[in-house]
């Protein structure tokens, strides 16, 4: 049983996992099988830019998104697969394996409850590719373990960067600026939701051009400063507001129509 979105909520408390009981999630249970898990990284972001960045903005997008579905949202998991950026101070990358086995474990974890469609909201490049074998082989261990839920368990990766609507919008504020990494809509979002960050923000010469990398010893040897062909100093909060709700706005239609698949 797959059942409909329960609708939008007033405040973003009221679909934070965090903050239910058990006997409140297995209610939720009875009227929908869907939940949202926020999925970022601790990695740096350029010069200015909170090394927090791909975590509060996943964060930030799937409780906007919660609150306008009525969706459960799980806490985030904050550290993702960030190898290549552990030459800058700060970062905390767990191994690919790792990561897959943290996203095996919380799939199964949710589905031996009954959940049947699990919406992660990335916000990390670099955890794509992990994220989709940790769903295969969550897949197959369900099957494996004659989990109930088997036979309906979904999952799907929403990289809310990558959102059509997302990318037009930030191609319109920033053009070729928009670079690679630490670009300046990801560090819009973070200004908007976290208002402490905009002392931060300060002009910044021309980043180096975006090109391949080999480790992370070889990324700060390529990017000195962290960038990739960004200028996160265009950055501004409106900009983080106006993205944020292009990006929730997108990716809620997504989730309806996930949570309505067969």
């Amino acid at each position: 049983m797959t059942a409909a979105t329960p609708g939008p909520v007033d405040s973003t408390d009221a679909i934070r996992l965090a903050l239910r009981s058990w006997p409140e999630v297995e209610s939720y249970l009875q009227g929908c099988r869907g939940v949202i898990i926020p999925l970022g990284s601790t990695e740096q972001h350029g010069p200015t830019g909170a090394i927090g960045t791909d975590a509060l903005t996943a964060e930030a997008v799937a409780l906007e998104v919660g609150r306008r579905t009525g969706v459960l949202v799980t806490p985030a998991q904050a550290f993702g697969m960030a190898e290549h950026h552990l030459s800058f101070a700060g970062t905390m990358s767990l191994q690919p394996a790792t990561l897959l086995a943290v996203l095996h474990d919380l799939v199964l974890s949710l589905g031996r409850h009954g959940f049947e469609r699990v919406f992660v909201i990335n916000g990390h490049g670099g955890n794509i590719a992990t994220a989709k074998a940790a769903f295969a082989q969550a897949h197959g261990t369900a099957t494996t373990r004659n989990l109930p839920v088997a036979p309906q368990l979904r999952c799907r990766l929403a990289n809310w960067f990558m959102a059509g609507p997302v990318m037009r919008q930030a191609r319109d504020l920033y053009g070729d600026k928009e670079g690679h990494h630490a670009t300046p809509s990801e560090i819009a979002v973070t200004l908007a939701v976290e208002p402490s960050l905009q002392s931060k923000q300060r002009p910044l010469p021309d980043p180096a051009p975006a090109g391949p990398i080999h480790g992370p010893d070889d990324f700060r040897r390529r990017h000195p400063d962290g960038r990739m062909g960004s200028h996160p100093s265009l950055a501004t909060a409106q900009h983080g507001d106006a993205l944020l709700e292009t990006a929730a706005t997108a990716l809620s239609e997504d989730l309806r129509t996930f949570l309505g698949e067969s």
